[in-house]
C-alpha cells in the first residue's frame, strides 16, 4: 500500500466553510450585496475589498487538488463560483466607483500614512484608491481592458489559471461578460486576458499601474503567476514578460548594502512623482517579503535573497528575540508563515506556529466540529477570509508544495479513475490518488457532517479501463458493496464515516493502465466542455443541491 497523505482535520473544516461560501446564493450585482461572510474589511485601504477574498479563498484549492488529485468535483464547483462572483459588479467596485482623485487625501488615519511618501502625505491617494478617471488616462469602462487595475485583471487570471489546473474543462475559455462603468458589459474569455496581460507588459517593462498611479511588485507577482500557471497548464509561453520584470526590479526597486546584501524592497513605484517607495526603519521587511507570496515560485533564488532580508530585519526567525508585530494585521504574520514552511524555515516556522496556537487560536465554530477558521482575536460573526484564506497554506502540504503547483511537472489525473457523486458535504475525501505503476485507487473517506455520521451513501468511480475486472478493498478486506454501472463505472455504497478503500483497476488482461496512463498524464489533458451553469453578470448562484452530482 501506498504511504498515506490525506487532508488534515484543518484543511477538512475549511473546505467546508469554503464550500458554505461559495454555493450559498447571495447578489453581487450593483442593485445587490454580497453575504457579510465575504471579507471586505481585512487590510485596509489596500486590501478592503470583497474580490481579495475571492482570491485568497481560491488559493488552498491547487494544493487541496494536488492531495486528492482523483477527487475533483468539490473543488472545480468552488473554484467555479468563485470565478462568477468575479465578474461582476462587487468584485469591480472599487474601480467602477473610485473616480478621479480622492477628495478626501487631507483626512486620512494615521495608520494609513506609513503608506505613502512623507513628502506626499495630504495631497496624494492613497493604496487601494484606483482613480478611474485621472489624469493622462482618463475614464476607462472596462475594468480589464484598462492601462491601470492591473490588480484586478492579474489576480482574476490567477482565479482562472487555478480553475483551469484544478478542474480540466474548458467553461472560461469560452466568452463570458465583465461588468464595468454604468453597468457596461464586456466580452472576454481567460485566453483573452491573458494575451492582454502580455501584450500590456510587452510594452511597459517595469510594468503597469494598479492604481492610478502605483506599479506594485505585489501585484506584478500575481499577475506574473497567473502566467506562470497558464503556461504550465496550456503549454504556453507568455511568462517571459515577469522573467523580464524580474532583472528590471533587482535595478530599480532593490537597495543592497555595502557587502551586498539586500537591505529593501520598493514598496511601490509612482511613475509620475518618480517615487520607488520604502517605508521606514523596520517597516521595510514588510515591503521586502509582501511580494514573495507570489515571487518566491516564479524566482526561487531571488526570492531566497529577499526573504533572508525581509527575516532577518523583523527578527522573527530569533528564537530569544522578543516577537513584534511593528504592524498589527494578521494578514503579514500569516504570509510569513506559510512563506517559512515553504522555504524550510523550520525555526520560524516553528516560532510563528507557535504564536498563532497561543493568540489566533483555532475556531470550530463553537461545538460544531465541521467548519474550521481563525479568530485571529477579532470579536465578529464571521471569521476573516482573507486571512484565513493565507493561514490555512500553512496546514496543506509539505514543504514546496505552493511552488510545485507553478513550477512542477504538469501530471494531472484527468484521464485515471476518478472518484465523483460523492454527496458532498454530507460525506467528504480525505484522500484520492491513483498509483498508475500497481494500477490502484486509493480513497479514504470521512465525516464532513458530523451530524450525518453512520447514513447510508453511495459514490462513484469512472474512468475504469474495464469495470468489470475491478476488485474493490476496504482496509484489507475484500469489499462486496458495489456494483458496476457500465462499462467504465462502478459504484459503492458505504457510509458516512472514515473508510480506507482502495480499487484495484487493473484490465481483464491483467495489464495495468499505467502502461498508456502514465504517458497520457504527463501531457496536456484534453479540455473537457463544461456543460455548469452559464456565464451570467448579475451573480446569483443556485442554491447548493443535496449532492454534488446533481
Amino acid at each position: 500500500m501506498t504511504p498515506r497523505n490525506e487532508l488534515n482535520q484543518r484543511a477538512r473544516g475549511w473546505l467546508r466553510f469554503m464550500w458554505d461560501k461559495a454555493t450559498t446564493e447571495d447578489d453581487w450585482s450593483s442593485e445587490g450585496d454580497p453575504h457579510p461572510w465575504w471579507d471586505k474589511t481585512s487590510t485596509a485601504p489596500m486590501c478592503a475589498f470583497p474580490r481579495f477574498d475571492l482570491s485568497e479563498t481560491s488559493y488552498a484549492l491547487p494544493l487541496l487538488v494536488d492531495q486528492t488529485p482523483a477527487w475533483r468535483e468539490v473543488y472545480t464547483r468552488i473554484a467555479d463560483e468563485l470565478v462568477g462572483r468575479y465578474t461582476t459588479f462587487w468584485a469591480a467596485i472599487d474601480w467602477l466607483t473610485l473616480i478621479g482623485p480622492d477628495p478626501n487625501q487631507g483626512n486620512y488615519p494615521p495608520e494609513w500614512q506609513v503608506w505613502m511618501p512623507e513628502h506626499l502625505r495630504g495631497h496624494y491617494d492613497p493604496p487601494g484608491w484606483t482613480g478611474n478617471g485621472v489624469e493622462p488616462w482618463g475614464l476607462q469602462p472596462d475594468p480589464i481592458a484598462a492601462d491601470g487595475n492591473l490588480f484586478f485583471r492579474g489576480f482574476f487570471n490567477l482565479l482562472l489559471s487555478t480553475y483551469s489546473y484544478v478542474s480540466g474543462d474548458d467553461k472560461w475559455e469560452r466568452p463570458f461578460q465583465m461588468t464595468g462603468y454604468q453597468n457596461r458589459l464586456f466580452d472576454w474569455t481567460q485566453h483573452s486576458i491573458t494575451k492582454f496581460i502580455e501584450d500590456q507588459w510587452s510594452e511597459r517593462p517595469q510594468g503597469a499601474h494598479c492604481e492610478n498611479t502605483k506599479v506594485w511588485p505585489y501585484c506584478l507577482s500575481a499577475a506574473g503567476l497567473s502566467l506562470q500557471l497558464y503556461d504550465k497548464v496550456f503549454s504556453a509561453s507568455s511568462h517571459w514578460v515577469y522573467d523580464r520584470w524580474i532583472d528590471y526590479a533587482k535595478q530599480h526597486f532593490v537597495t543592497r548594502g555595502r557587502g551586498g546584501d539586500i537591505e529593501s524592497f520598493a514598496f511601490y513605484y509612482d511613475p509620475l512623482e518618480k517615487v520607488a517607495y520604502t517605508m521606514p526603519d523596520k517597516l521595510a521587511a514588510y515591503g521586502t517579503l509582501a511580494p514573495l507570496f507570489y515571487l518566491y515560485p516564479q524566482a526561487p533564488e531571488f526570492g531566497q535573497e529577499l526573504y533572508e532580508s525581509g527575516i532577518r530585519q523583523l527578527g522573527w526567525n530569533q528564537r530569544s528575540a522578543t516577537f513584534v508585530q511593528a504592524i498589527d494585521d494578521p494578514r503579514w504574520f500569516s504570509l510569513v508563515l506559510m512563506l517559512a514552511r515553504e522555504l524550510g524555515d523550520v525555526t520560524t516556522e516553528n516560532r510563528l506556529a507557535s504564536i498563532a496556537e497561543r493568540e489566533y487560536g483555532e475556531n470550530f465554530f463553537g461545538d460544531d466540529p465541521d467548519r474550521f477558521a481563525w479568530q485571529f482575536g477579532i470579536d465578529e460573526p464571521y471569521p476573516r477570509g482573507q486571512l484565513n484564506g493565507l493561514m490555512i497554506l500553512s496546514e496543506v502540504g509539505d514543504k514546496g508544495a505552493w511552488t510545485d503547483v507553478y513550477r512542477g511537472d504538469y501530471r494531472p489525473q484527468f484521464d485515471l479513475p476518478t472518484v465523483e457523486g460523492v454527496d458532498y458535504p454530507i460525506l467528504g475525501i480525505s484522500e484520492a490518488v491513483n498509483d498508475a505503476d500497481t494500477g490502484t485507487l486509493f480513497v479514504s473517506s470521512y465525516a464532513a457532517t458530523n451530524a450525518s455520521r453512520g447514513q447510508e451513501t453511495r459514490w462513484r468511480v469512472s474512468q475504469l479501463p474495464d469495470a468489470a475486472s475491478v476488485q474493490v478493498y476496504c482496509g484489507d478486506s475484500l469489499y462486496p458493496d458495489w456494483k458496476v454501472l457500465d462499462n467504465n463505472r462502478i459504484e459503492i455504497d458505504s457510509t458516512v464515516d472514515s473508510h480506507a478503500f482502495r480499487i484495484v483497476w487493473q484490465a481483464a488482461d491483467g495489464v495495468h493502465r499505467s502502461d498508456s496512463t502514465a504517458t497520457q498524464a504527463t501531457q496536456q489533458p484534453a479540455r473537457v466542455s463544461s456543460t455548469s451553469r452559464s456565464n451570467t453578470t448579475s451573480y446569483r448562484p443556485a442554491a447548493p443541491p443535496s449532492c454534488a452530482c446533481c
